[in-house]
């Protein structure tokens, strides 16, 4: 008999909120079986397991986002790592103005001289109007603070906001030193790297995490790499800056 798991234990085992889980099911995007006089939701681990390779199937990859010449598939969320500050913009700031260009929602998550470098370099792209696209919501700096829930929280609402747009394609832009300072702990900000490579499943777009190598230790920068598996299939020598 196939075991049955409540919310928390499906939320435990994609390693996402019970919020989230309440709403992929109530979505119809994840199956549910209600049980019980109470009609309580429970979920079977083969179903949760398709849930997670879903979005690696030949449909959701057939369009991509080029980046730095390779064209990476959607949902696709890669560590980028950099030990100078002009590596650390080389793939980023194309990416981004490439997304204002193209009306496609683009988010960053930056801030303090890191955030500046980025208005500078961005106001330098041909045809990239920053000013206007803020205005029109298609570029937004985004900050968090508190658990790694309350930061996947914010980027569910973020993303559903988007795609009712009528957006197909979403970039984001993580600046991990300036992230690293929006959590109570380096370990907080991994595990929510952990659990944002499941939720992003979901979403069609790329997101590239940049790691500073200068500011980061070897066992986080291990983490990293294993909260990125899209970065695999890849050429990884683009990525390493």
């Amino acid at each position: 008999m196939t075991k049955l798991l409540n919310t928390a234990e499906a939320a435990t085992f994609l390693r996402v909120s019970q919020a989230s889980i309440r709403r992929w099911a109530d979505a119809g995007l994840l199956p549910t079986r209600r049980v019980g006089g109470r009609r309580e939701r429970r979920f079977t681990e083969p179903d949760l397991v398709q849930f997670l390779n879903r979005g690696s199937g030949t449909q959701a990859r057939e369009s991509g986002i080029n980046v730095g010449g390779v064209m990476v598939p959607t949902p696709g969320h890669l560590a980028t790592f950099h030990s100078t500050d002009a590596g650390a913009l080389r793939l980023t700031v194309p990416f981004l103005a490439e997304g204002v260009r193209s009306g496609e929602p683009s988010f960053l998550v930056a801030m303090d001289t890191v955030l500046q470098r980025y208005e500078e370099a961005l106001a330098q792209q041909d045809g990239v109007d920053l000013a206007a696209a803020v205005d029109g919501g298609l570029f937004k700096v985004v900050r968090f603070h508190g658990t790694a829930q309350d930061a996947l929280a914010t980027w569910e609402r973020l993303f559903a906001d988007a795609l009712s747009t009528g957006a197909t394609k979403i970039r984001v832009v993580g600046e991990m030193v300036s992230e690293r300072a929006m959590f109570p702990s380096e370990d907080e900000m991994l595990r929510y790297e952990e659990a944002f490579d499941v939720m992003f499943k979901r979403y069609p777009g790329v997101v590239l995490c940049q790691y500073d190598v200068r500011a980061f230790g070897g066992s986080s920068i291990l983490r990293a790499l294993k909260a990125h598996p899209d970065l695999y299939t890849l050429r990884l020598g683009t990525f390493l800056n």
